[in-house]
């Protein structure tokens, strides 16, 4: 029997991390299975890549209020569970896939079944203790982050070796045991109804403008995945390596966005915030338009790990604006236009790419970065984090 202190301490954390790597385990290779057994003309099958990747974050932000609300009404460890085994059960059905059509329906069943991060975070929202729920959301978090770090270079490694269908029956299995270590290593909260009297009202002007500024930093981040086939062979890489150079790639991304996260809070104790968020986005524009030129994969990738090393620590910085002043519910708003920058994403990507050169893509998500600034500037929440020599 686990020791009922390591219930969200430990074990919480534990799962987020495996669960969060069995999906970038699988999503790596996601775009290349799909042009394996596509069977349209190019810009048909990058139009179809757009909308795979894309369609189950979609369906997870239409069906995140009621998942939600279930959530605060009943026990977030079961419905954590049942979510968890429902998706190892559409992995499976995207290892037997043999169209894209079918490959979509998984995918809609994917978004259809939820956020497994919003059980989490709901069951350790439920200690007593505001600093013990403090640590830990951190530490699930980190769980995740570290996850989303790893799950690409092994998953990439894992597909060329084992085969699409394999990593995706492997990824399955995951999930399968994430699922069974809350179940059986979480006890069951007593008392555990959270009453929603005293919950905040949120400012919803300022809710509005930090899920645009998140809506439109993640779209940086969330683009890339799905043309990376395409990106990979435009820059000269031989086409029985892309999935391995991909794999770096996105590994590389991926530690960006974690040493992004992990700076945020210093850089915020530096630099006032209403200057520092509009700086971060400026740059990561800028270095977006920067991989229009470019030829080799290697300057890409540096382009691309500094791009991402700006955007990243936005997500964290423009929530903090409301966390304290806002309710669960404005932070689910925040967290769903997160959550639907994953689609955007790779349908813009995919679709500009297929009807336009690529510099119009990076135009279009320059741009994007840039038209956050004013709502950065303009947000009028007090920073959580006081930069130093400001008032």
């Amino acid at each position: 029997m686990i020791p009922a202190r390591l219930d969200e301490r430990h074990i919480l954390p534990l799962a987020m991390f495996f669960g969060s790597f069995s999906w970038s385990f699988v999503y790596i290779s996601l775009p290349f299975h799909i042009h394996r057994i596509s069977t349209w003309d190019a810009a048909a099958t990058l139009t179809w890549t757009g909308w795979i990747m894309g369609i189950t974050p979609l369906a997870t932000v239409v069906t995140a209020p009621v998942w939600g609300r279930w959530a605060e009404r009943g026990n977030p460890k079961t419905l954590y569970t049942v979510v968890q085994v429902t998706q190892g059960l559409a992995f499976l059905g995207t290892a037997a896939a043999r169209t894209l059509i079918e490959l979509f329906l998984c995918r809609i069943v994917l978004g259809v079944t939820g956020a497994a991060s919003t059980f989490a975070f709901v069951s350790a929202g439920r200690s007593d203790d505001p600093r013990d729920v403090r640590r830990q959301v951190a530490a699930i978090q980190s769980g995740m982050t570290i996850g989303q770090v790893v799950g690409p270079l092994v998953g990439a490694i894992a597909a060329a070796r084992l085969g699409f269908r394999a990593s995706f029956v492997v990824g399955a299995a995951i999930l399968f045991g994430c699922g069974a270590l809350v179940q059986w290593g979480v006890p069951d909260a007593a008392g555990d109804r959270a009453s929603t009297a005293g919950a905040p009202r949120p400012d919803w002007r300022d809710v509005l403008g930090v899920a645009g500024i998140v809506l439109g930093g993640s779209t940086q981040i969330f683009f890339l995945t799905s043309i990376l086939p395409q990106v990979l062979v435009d820059l000269g890489v031989a086409e029985d390596r892309t999935l391995e150079v991909g794999g770096l790639v996105i590994f590389g991304s991926a530690v960006a966005a974690a040493l992004g996260s992990v700076l945020a809070s210093r850089l915020a104790e530096l630099v006032p915030e209403r200057r520092l968020i509009p700086a971060l986005l400026v740059l990561s524009s800028l270095f977006v338009a920067a991989l229009a030129p470019v030829r080799s994969v290697w300057v890409y990738g540096a382009l691309r790990f500094l791009q991402v090393l700006c955007v990243a620590p936005v997500f964290p910085l423009a929530v903090a604006r409301i966390a304290q002043s806002a309710g669960g519910v404005a932070i689910g708003v925040v967290n769903s236009a997160r959550i639907g920058a994953a689609f955007i994403g790779p349908v813009l990507a995919t679709t500009l790419l297929a009807w336009a050169a690529p510099g119009a893509l990076y135009a279009a998500l320059a741009l994007i970065g840039v038209a956050c600034v004013p709502l950065a500037r303009a947000a009028r929440a007090k920073s959580v984090y006081p930069a130093r020599g400001y008032k």
